[in-house]
C-alpha cells in the first residue's frame, strides 16, 4: 500500500515520495479549454486547491536542472490521465515560466505585519527566479527593478529600525506597499524578456488576507493592496498567458476585481471543474478498496459525501483521506468529524449566536434533516456577511456548510433549496448549538427551580424546565444524553446538595441523584425518559418509576446511610418536560 499523504500539498511530493494520489490531472486540459485568461476557482477549505495549483505548476513550468538542461516533465505524469489528452495539450507541458504565490501568510494581527509577510513571500518567488539577475535578455532598467525587489526584504529589515514610531516610517511603508503591489507584473515582464514567452500566474488562497483583515480591523487597507496587486498582475499585464486564482469565497468583483474583464469565475455553482476538487464516488470507493476498507463505504458516504459542485457530487477529500489513514488496521473504529477540527467554524457560531426566532426554526428544521430555501448571490464582501441572516446563509453555502438540492429563479433572483450535506457537518451545527444553549443556560436564574425541587413541587418544576427548553433550538429531540446534560446543569448549585450523574445505586445507575450535605435531609433521584409524541409522555413516567423500583435505587441510597430519598420520574418530548414523584411517599 502506498503511503497516504496527510498534510502534503505539493504535487511533486506525491510523485517523488510515491504517495497515494487521486488523479486530477485532467484539470490541465480543462483549464486550457474552458478557463478564461484569468480563472477564479472558489471551493471550501481543504478541498485540494493548493494541490491542484502545484500540479498545474509542475505541468506547465519550464524548469532547468543544475547543469542548465531542460527538465523533462513527463516523469511527473507517467500513467496519469493527462497523458491521454492529445498532442495539443501535451505540447504545452514544461513550456512556460510560472509564478506561484500563496497569500495565506498574510493572516496577521496588523496591516503592517500582514504586508511584511506578503512581501516576504513575493521576494521568495523573485529569488526562485534568481537566474534573471544575470540574464543578458534583460535591459538595465528591468534588471535593476528585479534586483531591487528581490533584495527588498533584506534591505528593509536593515533600515527598519531607523523608522520605528516615526512619520518617516509611514511614508516609507506606503512606498513599499505601492512597489510590491505591482511587483508580480514586474516579475512577469522580466520572465517574458528572458524566456520569450508569456507567463502563467497561479495565486492561492487570495481571500485569506481579506477575511483576516476584516476580523482584525484593517479591511479597507488590505482591499486596496490586493486590488492593486490584482490589477497590475492580472489586468494590465501584457506578459500574462493565463492565470488561475483560488480561494474559499468569491469576494465582490467591484471591490477586488475592479475592471477585470478577462475574469472567469467558477464557484461551487459553476458547471466546469466540479470533479477536480473533492473525490467522486468512484474515486472514494477505489481508495477504500485499495486500503482494504471496502466494507466501510456506507459509513464514509454518510459522513463525508454530499457536496454538489456544479453537476458533480463529491466527497470531502481531507476527511476521506484522514478516515482511511486512521482506519488502517482498525476498520471498526468510529468515524470522526475530521474536517470540522481543522477550523474554528466561527461562522456557524456567529449564525447561532445571532439567530432570531425564524433562524432558530430554520436550524431546527435543518438539523432534523429538512431543507430551507434562500436567495443566493455570489458577489459578497466580508463587510456584507453580517448585515443579514440571508448573507450568513450565503456564506455558509459557498464555504461548504450547506448543500444545494434544487434551485429556481423568480424575476432576477435565484433561490436555492439547501440542506446539511452529511453527518460531519451536522456534528458542527449540533456542537455549536449545544455550546450556545449551555451559554444561555448560565444566564438563567435557576434559584426558582431549586426551590421547587426542595418543595417537591413537580408542577412548578415541569413549567420551569419547559420554559427553559422553549428558549432553545430543538436539535436533540431523540438524544437522551442532551436532556440528561441539560437537567444536570440546571440542578447544579442547589444549596447543601451535590449533583452526581450515573453513580451506582442499588442494582443499577440512576440518571441523576442530588446527595444532601446534611444526613437528615433527603436525597433526590431523577430518572429520565424521552418520547417522540406528547401523548406518550405519561408512559415515559411509568417507565421511569418502574426502573427506579426494579433497580432498587432508593434502597441503595438508604444503605449508604442517608435518612430519606425522594424519587422523580422525568419525561422529555421535544421542548416539553413533565415531572412526577414516585407514588408512595409521605406528603410534602
Amino acid at each position: 500500500m502506498k503511503k497516504i499523504g496527510i498534510g502534503y500539498e505539493f504535487y511533486k511530493d506525491f510523485i517523488d515520495q510515491d504517495l497515494y494520489y487521486v488523479d486530477k490531472t485532467m484539470l490541465v486540459r480543462d483549464i486550457l479549454k474552458k478557463g478564461g485568461q484569468v480563472t477564479l476557482i472558489t471551493r471550501p477549505r481543504r478541498f485540494g486547491k493548493t494541490l491542484a495549483l502545484t500540479m498545474l505548476q509542475t505541468y506547465f513550468e519550464l524548469e532547468y536542472d543544475y547543469d542548465g538542461n531542460v527538465i523533462d516533465k513527463r516523469r511527473y505524469f507517467e500513467g496519469k490521465k493527462i497523458m491521454e489528452a492529445g498532442d495539443e495539450v501535451l505540447s504545452k507541458m514544461g513550456q512556460y515560466p510560472v509564478i506561484r504565490l500563496s497569500l495565506k501568510s498574510a493572516k496577521q494581527p496588523r496591516f503592517y505585519s500582514a504586508i511584511m509577510k506578503l512581501r516576504e513571500d513575493i521576494t521568495r518567488e523573485f529569488k526562485r527566479h534568481s537566474y534573471l539577475r544575470t540574464s543578458s535578455e534583460l535591459d538595465e532598467d528591468s534588471r535593476n527593478s528585479f534586483i531591487s525587489l528581490s533584495d527588498g526584504f533584506t534591505l528593509w529589515n536593515e533600515k527598519e529600525q531607523n523608522f520605528k514610531n516615526r512619520e518617516e516610517e509611514k511614508a516609507e511603508f506606503e512606498k513599499e506597499c505601492n512597489k510590491y503591489a505591482t511587483s508580480i507584473r514586474t516579475l512577469s515582464e522580466c520572465l517574458k524578456l528572458h524566456h520569450k514567452k508569456n507567463v502563467i500566474i497561479l495565486i492561492d488562497e487570495y481571500d485569506v488576507p481579506l477575511e483576516n483583515s476584516w476580523f482584525s480591523g484593517f479591511y479597507d487597507k488590505m482591499v486596496g493592496f490586493i486590488r492593486s496587486l490584482f490589477e497590475s498582475s492580472l489586468k494590465t499585464n501584457t506578459a500574462l498567458e493565463f492565470a488561475v486564482v483560488t480561494g474559499c469565497l468569491r469576494i465582490s468583483k467591484e471591490s477586488i476585481f475592479t475592471g477585470l474583464n478577462n475574469l472567469r469565475v467558477n464557484s461551487i455553482r459553476g458547471k466546469e471543474f466540479g470533479e477536480y476538487f473533492g473525490f467522486t464516488q468512484e474515486e472514494t470507493e477505489q481508495m477504500l478498496i485499495d486500503y482494504d476498507l471496502k466494507g466501510n463505504i456506507d459509513i464514509v458516504k454518510d459522513w463525508y459525501d454530499g457536496y454538489l459542485f456544479g453537476e458533480s457530487e463529491v466527497y470531502n477529500p481531507w476527511s476521506v483521506t484522514t478516515y482511511v489513514s486512521e482506519h488502517l488496521g482498525a476498520p471498526e473504529r468510529f468515524a470522526e468529524p475530521y474536517w470540522s477540527n481543522t477550523s474554528s467554524n466561527s461562522i456557524i457560531k456567529d449564525l447561532v449566536d445571532q439567530a432570531n426566532d425564524e433562524t432558530k426554526q430554520e436550524l431546527e428544521l435543518l438539523i432534523s434533516g429538512g431543507t430551507i430555501e434562500k436567495p443566493i448571490h455570489e458577489d459578497i464582501t466580508y463587510g456584507d456577511v453580517y448585515k443579514s441572516q440571508d448573507n450568513l446563509w450565503n456564506f455558509l453555502f459557498f464555504t461548504g456548510y450547506m448543500k444545494k438540492t434544487s434551485e429556481r429563479q423568480e424575476n432576477t433572483v435565484v433561490y436555492l433549496t439547501m440542506k446539511i450535506p452529511n453527518k460531519e457537518i451536522l456534528y458542527i451545527y449540533e456542537n455549536q448549538v449545544r455550546e450556545w444553549f449551555n451559554t444561555e443556560l448560565k444566564k438563567e436564574d435557576r434559584s426558582i427551580l431549586h426551590k421547587a425541587v426542595l418543595k417537591r413541587d413537580t408542577n412548578a418544576m415541569s413549567r420551569i424546565l419547559t420554559g427553559f427548553l422553549k428558549k432553545s433550538i430543538s436539535t436533540f429531540d431523540s438524544q437522551e444524553s442532551f436532556y440528561h446534560g441539560f437537567l444536570l446543569s440546571m440542578l447544579i448549585g442547589i444549596n447543601d446538595y451535590s449533583a452526581r450523574s450515573n453513580r451506582e445505586e442499588g442494582t443499577g445507575r440512576p440518571d441523576i441523584v442530588l446527595y444532601p450535605g446534611w444526613p437528615a435531609d433527603p436525597a433526590y433521584i431523577f430518572e429520565i425518559k424521552i418520547r417522540k409524541k406528547y401523548n406518550q409522555m405519561q408512559d415515559g413516567l411509568k417507565e421511569a418509576f418502574d426502573q427506579i423500583t426494579e433497580q432498587k435505587y432508593e434502597e441503595g441510597i438508604l444503605d449508604d446511610g442517608y435518612a430519606g430519598v425522594i424519587s422523580f420520574g422525568v419525561c422529555f418530548c421535544k421542548k416539553s418536560c413533565i415531572i412526577a414523584e414516585l407514588p408512595g411517599k409521605p406528603d410534602k
